[in-house]
């Protein structure tokens, strides 16, 4: 199962099509709005996020909430697209005066302006830019439905904004907690951090920047052995990052204690492995962040990512006219001070994605009914 996306951040909509969906898919789309919603929301947002209102319509794929094994289509409209008519134009001629000729440090302007050959970085950025990510949690929603049949949830929380940080354990983000960081505009279950992280996020306001984080995401209920060991395309570890890496900012990636481990002897990095008749293999710990080998083990997956600020400033750097070389202000495009708690659920739908295909490549992929007796079958073998 894999999915590509079209559209343009100002143009009609985002699309994404979905291929190779198993039939049998349980999809409410109110679950896809809801996530469309998170996306959106946060504190810190743009002016862009009370214009928009992202709904998802269904195309192709889906009959009567199910998924029929047919490639779903599924788009996200862009209301801001009446404002940008002449501007985003698919015909007719270009006006004078509106080609973007300053592009930004730290976005794609430059590098795809030189790339494809073009003096109107807009080409570039409009495509570039992370509004492309909603038609992402779009098509997320699917793996994500999924996921639900074989009894695995995926979730998110912020644990830094800047240099404000949350000291918060995965294995915590249950019940409550799980709740507290949803009612959080900032997506972080500790209040106090989160207040913390809001004025942290006013200050760049007011001083014209923008600001980076770090957030975090989960999966529980998933089966050891998933991905595989014997090849290096076929490693877990090996899908994650890539998808993690495909999120606009996103500058690193870890599983589980990651970086840290590297500081550590061995004897405090791997978990133990205790038997249990009840619950069948189990570590006490779980600083592999559940993959060991290129697999799952069966414990919760933690992956953390640190996010870059985002590179439209209020106050902007300096770059140089691809026209005319001389020196300007980098362009000024409506833009966000902080986008971390959105990125998390971008990159919710991004590793959806790569759990589900790792259960499609070892249980079947044409059938739910079958994917989940298969999966029983290997189940009680691997567990009680």
């Amino acid at each position: 199962m894999r999915y590509v996306t079209a559209g343009e951040s100002h143009g009609r909509a985002l699309a994404a099509i979905i291929e190779d969906v198993p039939a049998g898919i349980a999809v409410d789309t109110a679950l896809i709005d809801r996530d469309l919603a998170r996306r959106q929301a946060g504190y810190g947002r743009g002016g862009r996020q009370r214009i928009e209102s992202d709904r998802v319509t269904v195309l192709s794929g889906i009959r009567f909430g199910t998924t029929i094994g047919s490639p779903v289509c599924l788009t996200v409209a862009n209301r801001d697209w009446d404002n940008w008519l002449d501007v985003m134009a698919s015909s007719g001629i270009k006006p004078v005066g509106i080609a973007e000729t300053a592009p930004r440090p730290g976005h794609a302007d430059l590098p795809g302006a030189l790339r494809i050959g073009t003096d109107d970085v807009r080409d570039v950025l409009e495509r570039a830019s992370a509004r492309e990510t909603a038609a992402r949690v779009a098509a997320g929603g699917i793996a994500k439905a999924l996921l639900t049949h074989l009894g695995v949830s995926v979730g998110s929380y912020v644990q830094a904004i800047g240099r404000c940080s949350a000291d918060i354990d995965p294995a915590a983000i249950t019940g409550d907690v799980a709740e507290a960081v949803e009612a959080s505009n900032v997506r972080c279950p500790d209040g106090t951090a989160s207040a913390r992280m809001r004025t942290e996020i006013d200050r760049a306001c007011a001083d014209g920047e923008s600001l980076g984080g770090i957030f975090v995401v989960t999966a529980n209920g998933l089966v050891p052995g998933l991905g595989g060991y014997a090849q290096a395309g076929s490693r877990l570890d090996a899908a994650l990052g890539p998808a993690m890496f495909s999120i606009p900012a996103v500058k690193g990636v870890e599983i589980g204690d990651g970086f840290c481990s590297a500081a550590l002897p061995g004897s405090a990095v791997h978990d133990e492995i205790r038997y249990g008749r009840q619950r069948g293999f189990w570590r006490p710990t779980n600083r592999a962040g559940g993959v060991e080998g290129g697999m799952t083990n069966g414990e919760q997956l933690v992956v953390r990512c640190a996010m870059k600020p985002v590179p439209t400033l209020a106050r902007p750097l300096g770059s140089v006219d691809i026209l005319t070389h001389g020196p300007v202000d980098a362009s000024r495009e409506r833009s966000d001070v902080c986008a971390v708690p959105a990125a998390a659920v971008v990159a919710e739908a991004e590793v959806a994605f790569v759990l589900a295909r790792a259960y499609l490549d070892a249980f079947g992929n044409t059938s739910v009914k079958d994917i989940v007796a298969a999966l029983e079958r290997y189940r009680s073998r691997v567990m009680p």
